[in-house]
């Protein structure tokens, strides 16, 4: 009997918490299969079984494990077993959800399938819903599995209306196409449920640990906020004109973020402070730049970070988001990738805000908001022109940065947006490039 433990996610982590079991108690497993996610104070990780065999899980979702400890057993002796035919369907419709879900589904999918069948009792209290009906009808919202999930959001199902056949209520796939050959009615499943009910469940180690930390900035910093404005039309130009030659010489798509990126290294360059921290009786500076990028997950707000930025051009920066970005999306992002930043970028206007004041990310001591474009009347030489706005704002700790750092700082960030040219001459003009100024 192989046992499983929890390996060490990063340094100066001790224990993580079971966000979900993939697979069930009993199920055979693959080596390398992913049977788990886990979350720790800075991430959530995949825990891939070390062996192939039977497992029998050790740990319950939502349990904190120390590094080191049991999570499960895999019988290394047990004999993979023979795949069996898919049962006749007992009417077209489950027929049909059936032959769907066995092609979207993978290997793990469908021995959460097999499991559900297994337990026929309770599989009986969902097929006995054909006398009830499930129009209209609520019940506790249970936990469900990554394919209830996908197959819920597919037809627009709540999982308040589904009654969960697995573990502690756990919502399986086959107990939604089962809901469905039922007569479920999606329509009574959008919105509200129409009921008084609450749910209380246990926030994840990874939230409860940013809870601490932003509350922990507000105690412990000095922070204060500016604010500016910039005019996007530039960028919004030079977008237009060269975004189709610029994806086909590089392969990526030329956005907003890499340009923020390129003037915020530069302006570092010039206001170190900002790009410094402390560290009890001493600041710390930094001699290159290492921007976070906060990107928003299934998970929550994640901010990994882009090495050294101050060395790269936009296409590299734009590449090296992308793939963080897409990592973070898809859960795989590592806590490597997501320390040891000097400055961030956050970006709410992707979600329509027009005005904020960005929390820093300690240890750093600043953090740059953008905000949506918005077009508004402004006064340029004496006349009236609708342009593409965006505020800006910098929340910055102002322990070791003084007011005069910051508005110039922000400032500076500001000349170089609306003059992208800036950017290629370290924040000079070709002319003072040329008189040496």
């Amino acid at each position: 009997m192989f046992e499983m433990k929890v390996p060490s996610p990063g340094e100066s982590i001790s224990e993580v918490e079971i966000a979900e079991w993939l697979v069930a108690d009993g199920d055979y497993v693959e080596k390398d299969q992913v049977i788990a996610e886990v979350d720790s104070d800075k991430a959530t990780l995949e825990l891939p079984a070390e062996v192939a065999g039977v497992i029998t899980l050790k740990a319950e979702e939502g349990d904190t494990v120390g590094v080191g400890e049991v999570v499960c057993l895999i019988d290394t002796e047990a004999e993979a077993p023979e795949k069996k035919e898919e049962p006749p369907a007992s009417s077209g419709a489950v027929k049909k959800q059936k032959e769907e879900s066995k092609a979207e589904s993978g290997k793990n999918d469908q021995k959460q399938d097999e499991s559900s069948e297994k337990d026929e009792s309770k599989k009986e209290k969902v097929a006995a819903s054909d006398d009830k009906g499930y129009g209209g009808r609520n019940y506790a919202e249970g936990h469900a599995s990554p394919a209830a999930k996908k197959k819920m959001s597919e037809e627009g199902i709540s999982a308040n209306q589904i009654q969960g056949s697995g573990k502690n209520g756990r919502i399986t796939k086959q107990d939604v196409i089962n809901a469905m050959a039922a007569g479920f009615s999606t329509e009574s499943a959008a919105g509200w449920g129409g009921t008084r009910d609450t749910e209380r469940k246990k926030m994840s180690s990874l939230r409860r640990k940013v809870a601490e930390r932003l509350v922990g900035v507000k105690n412990e910093t000095a922070m204060l906020t500016t604010f500016n404005e910039v005019n996007m039309k530039p960028i919004m130009d030079m977008r237009s004109k060269y975004k189709e030659v610029f994806k086909e010489n590089h392969g990526v798509g030329l956005g907003f973020m890499s340009f923020f990126t390129k003037a915020v290294t530069e302006a570092l360059n010039m206001f170190p402070t900002v790009n410094a921290q402390i560290d009890g009786q001493e600041m710390i500076t930094h001699n290159y730049a290492d921007i976070g990028i906060a990107v928003s997950s299934p998970k929550g707000l994640m901010v990994p970070v882009v090495r050294n930025a101050e060395q790269m051009s936009l296409a590299e920066i734009e590449a090296e988001i992308k793939r963080l970005a897409v990592k973070a999306r898809d859960g795989k992002i590592t806590i490597d990738e997501m320390q040891g930043g000097t400055f961030t970028i956050t970006n709410g206007g992707v979600f329509g805000s027009m005005m904020s004041t960005p929390i820093i990310n300690p240890p750093q001591s600043a953090i740059l908001g953008m905000h949506n474009i918005v077009e508004r009347p402004m006064a340029v030489n004496g006349e009236v022109q609708i342009l593409p706005m965006m505020y800006l704002a910098l929340s910055y700790d102002h322990r070791i940065i003084d007011g005069k750092e910051s508005v110039s700082f922000l400032v500076k960030v500001k000349e170089m947006l609306e003059n992208p040219e800036l950017m290629i001459f370290g924040g000079k003009s070709p002319a003072e490039i040329l008189l040496g100024l």
